[in-house]
């Protein structure tokens, strides 16, 4: 198994944790911001990785303790740091919820990567999370994260139109957030490559 370093990218640190996790028995999914650096190639830049997890910090402890991570909260916090890293991981409870969406973690995708295997919501999952952010709080930020990751990826826009109106947005509100993605797409493949 790989070790975090000073020179591990947030993909590295994700694979390594969710590795270590599963390996000791934990279902834990990476969502939120990190799915979204993941998947737009770091456009957005989390400072967290968040794991959506049934597991008691009793349980985490050991398993992160291994890896050089420390726990940096009160007994009722789920936030542990590593030395070498910029990012904190970050255990938010179960259920997996994209608004009114519940998934299994067996429902998310597995990524086999360089430094391990990483359970990850899907891009189309991911869509949803940031959506569902973007409707509670009306976050223009979440939308734009939303945008990225269906701009860099294949998504089902059928499942996501299905989303959208389970969530009670109108059709006019899907169209207007599927424009802005080929808008950005278009964007993406106009740009000189460095």
């Amino acid at each position: 198994m790989s070790c975090i370093t000073a020179s591990s990218t947030l993909q590295d640190v994700a694979a390594i944790v969710s590795g270590s996790l599963e390996h000791a028995g934990i279902a834990a999914t990476l969502s939120g911001g990190a799915a979204v650096s993941i998947y737009s190639n770091n456009e957005y830049q989390s400072k967290d990785l968040d794991f959506v997890t049934a597991a008691l910090i009793a349980e985490l402890t050991p398993v992160l303790t291994e890896i050089g991570f420390v726990h940096t909260g009160v007994p009722r916090m789920s936030q542990f740091s590593h030395p070498l890293i910029e990012w904190f991981v970050e255990f938010p409870p179960t259920p997996i919820s994209f608004g009114h969406l519940y998934v299994t973690h067996e429902q998310c995708a597995i990524l086999e990567l360089p430094a391990g295997t990483l359970r990850i919501v899907t891009p189309t999952q991911s869509v949803m999370d940031r959506l569902a952010a973007a409707i509670a709080w009306n976050d223009a930020q979440s939308r734009e994260q939303a945008v990225l990751v269906a701009a860099h990826n294949k998504i089902d826009w059928d499942e996501l139109q299905v989303w959208f109106m389970n969530e009670g947005q109108s059709d006019a509100e899907f169209e207007r957030f599927r424009g802005a993605v080929r808008m950005a797409a278009s964007k993406m493949s106009s740009e000189p490559t460095r």
